[in-house]
């Protein structure tokens, strides 16, 4: 239960970090999933979250923050909890397929699929993970030299290794084996401006 101490940014900002709610810089498969709502601002309440276990943040081009509860392998899987999670009180949820959620405009197709062509002549960092509000690196457990980056749309990123094109899969992996679920390889070029020192 999160205090009601902290104010409304610092609730999302907690359940983000304790990753009850988990910023999603792409999808992943399985991609269906349950919409429970998408909004402007991301919420100011953090009850709203306090049904559900797990939700997924994305921050798509049209202005909107969407958020999904569970992850499902076919849209009749998906359809079959739907009624379970209106009962919960999301009255407005329905099934999505998150493949179909537009969050970059530079984001080629195929890294939806996790199959993003690897150039073993550029060199790459793994991001962890991003949010709004800055975090403590202490927040990364079990990893040291994490960087923080603030690109252009004022998200901070954290990302952590340089690896050359040659062994970017399989350090990625590794990652992913510490429990960074989501992690995934960018190009370290394209984010050294934006980073923090």
């Amino acid at each position: 239960m999160v205090s009601t101490s902290y104010g409304a940014a610092e609730d999302i900002a907690y359940l983000r970090t304790n990753k009850k709610i988990i910023r999603m810089e792409k999808a992943e498969s399985p991609y269906w999933a349950i919409q429970i709502i998408a909004l402007k601002n991301p919420p100011g309440v953090a009850s709203f979250f306090q049904a559900v276990d797990v939700a997924r943040e994305y921050v798509c081009l049209d202005g909107f923050v969407r958020y999904t509860v569970g992850e499902f392998n076919n849209y009749e899987e998906a359809k079959s909890n739907l009624a379970a999670i209106k009962a919960m009180g999301y009255d407005q949820a329905f099934v999505v397929n998150t493949a179909q959620y537009k969050m970059s405009e530079d984001q080629p197709q195929n890294d939806r699929s996790g199959n993003t062509k690897i150039d073993p002549n550029k060199t790459y960092t793994v991001q962890l993970s991003a949010f709004r509000f800055p975090v403590y690196l202490s927040h990364f457990e079990n990893l040291d030299n994490v960087m923080e980056f603030r690109m252009k749309d004022k998200i901070f990123r954290y990302c952590v290794g340089e690896f050359p094109g040659t062994e970017a899969r399989e350090e990625l992996q590794k990652i992913k084996d510490m429990g960074y679920k989501g992690a995934f390889l960018v190009e370290l070029d394209k984010y050294l401006p934006f980073k923090i020192e």
